[in-house]
């Protein structure tokens, strides 16, 4: 069953000037369970459309339907609010605050969503302890690999239990070993319990993992293959 759907989405920016258009009429949904690339050349429209589908831009035309509610005709509080309860990010620069612990920068969302102290604590230990970080809890940025960093970030994506997980280009700041690693956890999270990836990447190992592999061409589908 679908979680995500678009109905033909389109963004131009600069429209009064000289308009680019960074998606024209994109139609596609994705399901629960999903482990997907979105690939395609520089300007091809990849990561607009994660941005539209985790409501951090709002389109032209079109709709984002998001289990049925369209989050691109929320005003900006409600968007925020339902970002912040039902998506996931990774993104390629780790976004991680530089004077929080590993422990606070996975629970800085739970905080925002009000959970229990205790709770967040435990979570965010169990958490770190998943991808691989035990021991290292108390661990700033500046004392962690990029490899380290990112899989905080996955860590941090993963608290809020969202619907899904978008990740743009998260392998690209990392060496070969890091990569594999990172692969590995969140190919182990999406198997094991079902939690939903999309990814934007440039990067063939993020591509050779992928069950679905979507192409983007001049801001629209150019081809969905599903992979056996």
């Amino acid at each position: 069953m679908a979680i995500i759907k678009t109905q033909d989405l389109s963004k131009v920016y600069n429209p009064d000037t000289i308009p680019v258009h960074a998606l024209r009429d994109v139609n596609i949904s994705f399901d629960e369970g999903e482990f997907t690339a979105v690939r395609g050349p520089s300007g091809s429209g990849k990561t607009t459309l994660l941005n539209m589908l985790g409501g951090l831009d709002k389109p032209t035309g079109g709709a984002v339907m998001i289990d049925g509610e369209d989050i691109s005709a929320m005003k900006d509080s409600d968007r925020i609010d339902f970002r912040l309860k039902n998506i996931g990010f990774v993104f390629q620069h780790y976004n991680l605050i530089p004077v929080f612990t590993a422990r606070e920068n996975v629970s800085f969302i739970m905080l925002l969503q009000k959970r229990d102290k205790k709770e967040i604590k435990k979570r965010a230990d169990e958490l770190l302890e998943q991808v691989g970080l035990g021991g290292r809890e108390d661990a700033r940025p500046v004392q962690l690999s990029g490899g380290q960093q990112q899989r905080v970030a996955v860590a941090r994506a993963l608290a809020s239990e969202p619907k899904f997980i978008l990740a743009d280009e998260p392998t690209a700041n990392l060496d070969t070993e890091s990569a594999m690693n990172l692969l590995d956890i969140m190919e182990r999270m999406n198997k094991e319990e079902n939690v939903t990836f999309i990814f934007s990447t440039h990067d063939q190992r993020v591509i050779d993992r992928a069950r679905r592999v979507v192409t983007m061409v001049d801001g629209a589908i150019h081809k969905d293959e599903r992979i056996q």
